[in-house]
């Protein structure tokens, strides 16, 4: 199988299918574009290498931050677009890509309200706040998994008339000189290509974190780490856009998590650590601040002894996490283990008991420990804990794009037709592990969605409905 390739000249056979807008990835980037453009009655196709959508998005929680939509003024919180801009740069100590902050932020509350509107119905998740927001803005569906949100997103989408071509690989795609893209192949299992001739592509099909050389090279604290993404994630954005002369951005910039249980192979949510619960390494330590972020608590946990360490909780905790489905599904793996008292926890993690209890007095209200947090409550036995370690989740740097999610030449110039957001391009967390916020990932890809499909409708003078039909800049048509 060849890999992601850009071929100059026409297509062969691409006059036998065409299409105004083809969108590669079908995950919540892809479908939420798809669902847009569908609406204003514009034909696409989506292209899903899968038998089913599903990608990174199935693999998250599905929590979609937004700030002024509909479901939190329907639960009475108060947030705007500016604070929530306030909150991403503030994350990424002031580096994210400002215009895309902008965008995203002031695109997303839009985004998740088009969503209600064609049946997601979404809440405020509720009881605590994830790192780094000032605000509760984490929208979820019912079911709180990602998998589901995939497939609303996948049934408003074809019901609104998108077509979803699956086990569809993008391998190559057809452009000119100038750059304008005018098809996609797409591998078949039976090894036969399509050929999709089109105006606009958007590239909504992944990172690069399934592609070991490529986080060798630029995210070396996780070239060991366990991946807990899409195999899909294989850097095919990044390979075609080098070869059509685009520009990259924030290579270093990752989701990561500290929280990967193991040997399960499950999330623990970091809903854990914001309602009380602690980090305890073999030495029966405490090593960092745990509210600062699970992104970069990746990075801290596979820096300890045997790069693992003990998510330590109580009661009051277990109750929360087990309304999150991930933590259910962990449990029901045995990750979840119980100790009646400080003696026995420290039997379990293997370190001393004196050491154990001196770490656990320091977990009471008042002052800010040693690693700068500030705690509300002492945990209280029975004690509960869950072995974990760091992992790599998705990457966070991609092919630069402007506020319009047009993909960006060496020059800074928008390439013809060419759009990306989602996982294909650079997101909102500046180049580094720290400055993921919590649902960057998802806000880049439902709110870049959003974005795309207005300006994929714009470079084919065309509308969209809803009094959303504003094009984000001015653009030169095909």
């Amino acid at each position: 199988m060849s890999g992601p390739t850009v071929l100059r000249g026409p297509a062969p056979g691409a006059d036998a299918m065409h299409v105004p807008v083809v969108i590669v990835g079908a995950g919540a980037c892809g479908l939420t574009a798809a669902l847009r453009l569908a609406d204003a009655g514009i034909e696409t196709v989506l292209i899903e290498r899968d038998a089913a959508p599903s990608g990174s998005t199935a693999l998250s929680s599905g929590f979609i931050p937004a700030a002024g939509s509909a479901a939190q003024r329907a639960a009475g919180i108060e947030d705007d677009a500016e604070r929530f801009a306030a909150d991403i740069q503030a994350k990424a100590h002031g580096t994210a890509a400002p215009q895309l902050v902008a965008a995203y932020a002031g695109a997303a509350a839009a985004a998740v309200d088009n969503l209600a509107r064609h049946g997601l119905r979404f809440d405020v998740l509720d009881g605590f706040l994830y790192p780094g927001h000032t605000a509760r803005r984490m929208h979820t569906l019912p079911e709180r998994t990602g998998a589901a949100l995939v497939a609303a997103l996948e049934r408003a989408a074809t019901g609104a008339g998108a077509y979803l071509l699956t086990r569809a690989l993008a391998r190559r795609i057809w452009a000119d000189e100038q750059g304008r893209v005018s098809a996609i192949g797409c591998e078949r299992p039976d090894g036969s290509m399509d050929v999709i001739g089109c105006d606009v592509l958007i590239l909504a099909c992944n990172g690069f974190g399934g592609n070991a050389a490529m986080v060798g090279e630029h995210l070396p604290a996780m070239r060991e780490a366990v991946y807990g993404g899409h195999v899909g994630n294989d850097g095919s954005a990044i390979a075609w856009g080098r070869q059509l002369g685009a520009r990259l951005a924030d290579l270093g910039g990752y989701q990561g998590h500290g929280s990967w249980a193991t040997p399960q192979g499950a999330l623990i949510s970091w809903a854990v650590m914001m309602d009380g619960g602690v980090q305890i390494n073999l030495e029966g330590r405490r090593f960092h601040d745990e509210t600062a972020g699970y992104s970069e608590a990746a990075v801290h946990v596979l820096a300890q002894p045997g790069g693992v360490a003990w998510n330590v909780f109580d009661d009051r905790t277990l109750a929360l996490a087990r309304s999150f489905p991930d933590f259910v599904e962990a449990e029901a793996g045995q990750a979840l283990k119980t100790c009646a008292d400080l003696p026995a926890l420290a039997a379990l993690i293997g370190c001393d008991a004196d050491t154990l209890g001196r770490t656990l007095a320091g977990v009471c209200p008042g002052a800010a420990d040693t690693h700068g947090r500030r705690f509300e409550r002492a945990l209280q036995a029975p004690f509960h804990a869950v072995k974990v370690t760091g992992a790599l989740f998705h990457t966070q740097g991609g092919l630069d794009i402007d506020a319009g999610c047009r993909v960006l030449d060496q020059a800074g110039l928008p390439l013809p037709n060419l759009l990306a957001a989602g996982g294909a391009a650079r997101g909102v967390s500046g180049n580094d592990v720290s400055g993921y916020l919590s649902g960057n990932g998802l806000l880049s890809a439902v709110a870049g969605g959003h974005i795309a499909a207005a300006t994929a409708a714009a470079l084919l003078g065309r509308e969209l409905g809803q009094g959303l039909s504003e094009a984000p800049f001015t653009v030169n048509r095909p």
